[in-house]
């Protein structure tokens, strides 16, 4: 950089540019059905940004096909993102690009190219939290999901309309699982296999048992009601142990956040203070190896804190 002013200016129109993606890219989608079909009298006016984005999705959507990609609807989906799988494709190529190109103008052009390389495993990264936050609130909405089961059951209702009555009643994700195996179970598929696919994609045991009764209920009768009841307890003296679990450990996930977090803030902090003071590590091939060892042992040392703090039940 020459000047200050001229550094203000690549900043500024990154900014501009990031927020150009949000509210085009990840534009709400309010239907298929096209406009011109929902309203037949208004003409629409796309702006030239809106027809270069709509031909960017339609090219990718060509590309990856009905697989969607790494990125494809059924992680979407698990992660609670309501977005096409092109659609998403695009906005993180559209944040490589602009992250490499911040990483370039406050560090250095190799820092930059690596951080936008990094991005879409990032991206896949947040996703998978993600996931495991949805999981993590069906399981705690579990119990409550039970109840209404039982309250439907006990009025006469059979499963699949007492699982219809909880969707309507329950929150999200609960809600989504539960009308997608009504959905699922009216164009013909088994019940029992829709149940079996919800506990799959939540990774729930104590849904599984939920899908266990019911089937064995149905090959050889009873009260499903009573047996719920007896489930819903279990569950909820497992959830009480989970509960002191993971208080025990919160300390040392905390101490693994942090522990993680550090050298890429230092490093951060450093390229902003003094922008030559890391070229070291990409102009040199000391550098550069140190660089590969340390990130290296940054994703073992990150790997091994997280098999350590997380306990399976």
């Amino acid at each position: 950089m020459d000047t200050p002013l001229v550094f203000i200016v690549a900043v500024a129109l990154c900014l501009v540019a990031l927020v150009l993606v949000i509210f085009v890219v990840f534009r709400p989608q309010y239907g298929s059905i096209p406009a011109e079909r929902r309203r037949p009298t208004t003409q629409t006016d796309k702006s030239t940004m809106s027809k270069m984005s709509q031909t960017a999705v339609t090219a990718v959507d060509s590309v990856i096909g009905d697989s969607g990609g790494p990125y494809n609807r059924e992680v979407l989906y698990n992660a609670g993102v309501k977005m096409a799988p092109a659609d998403f494709t695009v906005a993180v190529a559209v944040s490589s690009i602009l992250f490499g190109a911040f990483g370039a103008l406050l560090t250095h052009p190799i820092i930059g190219i690596m951080l936008g390389g990094a991005t879409p495993f990032l991206v896949k990264v947040g996703l998978s939290a993600l996931r495991d936050r949805r999981r993590a609130k069906f399981e705690a909405q579990l119990t409550d999901t039970i109840q209404m089961l039982i309250g439907g059951l006990r009025v006469g209702h059979s499963v699949l309309r007492s699982v219809e009555a909880a969707a309507q009643e329950a929150d999200a994700p609960t809600s989504e699982e539960l009308l997608r195996i009504v959905n699922e179970t009216r164009i013909g598929k088994d019940a029992n296999q829709a149940f079996e696919d919800v506990a799959d994609r939540m990774d729930s045991e104590d849904f599984r048992w939920i899908s266990q009764a019911i089937q064995i209920n149905r090959e050889v009768g009873g009260d499903l009601a009573e047996v719920l009841d007896q489930v819903a307890g279990t569950i909820r003296e497992r959830n009480e142990i989970k509960g002191q679990i993971r208080s025990l450990s919160a300390e040392g996930k905390m101490s693994a956040y942090v522990l993680m977090a550090m050298p890429v803030g230092v490093a951060f902090i450093l390229a902003i203070i003094n922008p030559g003071y890391l070229n070291v590590f990409v102009e040199h091939p000391i550098g550069l190896l140190m660089l590969v060892g340390g990130l290296l042992m940054f994703a073992v040392g990150g790997f091994w804190m997280s098999r350590t703090v997380k306990i399976k039940f």
